[in-house]
């Protein structure tokens, strides 16, 4: 039960930085309202000081430096958007974010609050491992209006091992299948950031998100900091020996 990028994603792309966090107890999570609209109003009051500016996150270093990332994956920026981006541009266009689940909710508000994406995946639907590599073209992904989809040979991926592709386009479309429901109880969850000082702030958000938890009924059992020298991450196990 082991998270990691490949190698050669470390070598491709040095500027990556990376965290996961280890979440339990996921369906006891009671309201999130405080936190969320904390982070949001943050992501906000950034987002009103470009005075209307349309499309103004998208020249934030933060997204800029996911931009560079997938143009040099040959995809277009303004067409394949991360998952931050797309969630600024709503929440700049709408005003708020959906309410989808306590803890998806959470990350999405601290997904816009740091800029960078925020991937959340039940564990218990992951064959693990859990890798973040190029697709070889055989694998598959579930989207979330149920259609199956194949990944293009060298598109960077979270993939298991049973070849499902639990993300595509690297941060910016997850899959159906390990999506947070109700009875979700455990989950990974990464943060993602390729901007100068990526690191510190993706710490931060870790920080964040414990901190948060602490009073919703769930709690982080691990998390760390990922790098090319140190990049593998373990769920846990609990007293039963489960994931």
């Amino acid at each position: 039960m082991s998270f990691w990028h490949d190698p050669g994603i470390w070598q491709r792309f040095p500027t990556l930085a990376a965290v996961a966090a280890d979440v339990a107890d996921v369906d006891r999570m009671g309201a999130v309202c405080e936190p969320v609209a904390r982070h949001l109003q943050v992501a906000s009051d950034r987002l009103a000081l470009a005075d209307g500016d349309d499309g103004a996150e998208g020249r934030w270093p933060e997204i800029q430096a996911w931009r560079r990332v997938f143009s040099q994956l040959g995809l277009k920026p303004t067409q394949v958007r991360c998952a931050a981006e797309a969630l600024l541009r709503r929440l700049r266009k709408e005003g708020s974010l959906p309410t989808l689940h306590p803890l998806i909710d959470l990350c999405n508000a601290l997904s816009v609050r740091f800029a960078v994406p925020v991937a959340v995946f039940d564990a218990d639907r992951v064959a693990w491992p859990l890798v973040v590599r190029e697709a070889d073209g055989s694998e598959h992904h579930e989207s979330f209006s149920g259609a199956s989809e194949s990944p293009e040979r060298g598109e960077i991926i979270f993939a298991d091992a049973q070849g499902h592709a639990h993300a595509r386009r690297w941060a910016h479309r997850q899959s159906r299948k390990s999506g947070v429901t109700a009875a979700t109880r455990r989950v990974l969850v990464v943060a993602e950031a390729h901007h100068a000082g990526g690191a510190d702030g993706i710490d931060a958000l870790q920080a964040l998100l414990a901190e948060d938890l602490v009073s919703t009924g769930a709690r982080v059992l691990a998390a760390r900091r990922l790098t090319s020298q140190s990049p593998r991450f373990d769920l846990q196990r609990t007293s039963s020996g489960a994931v």
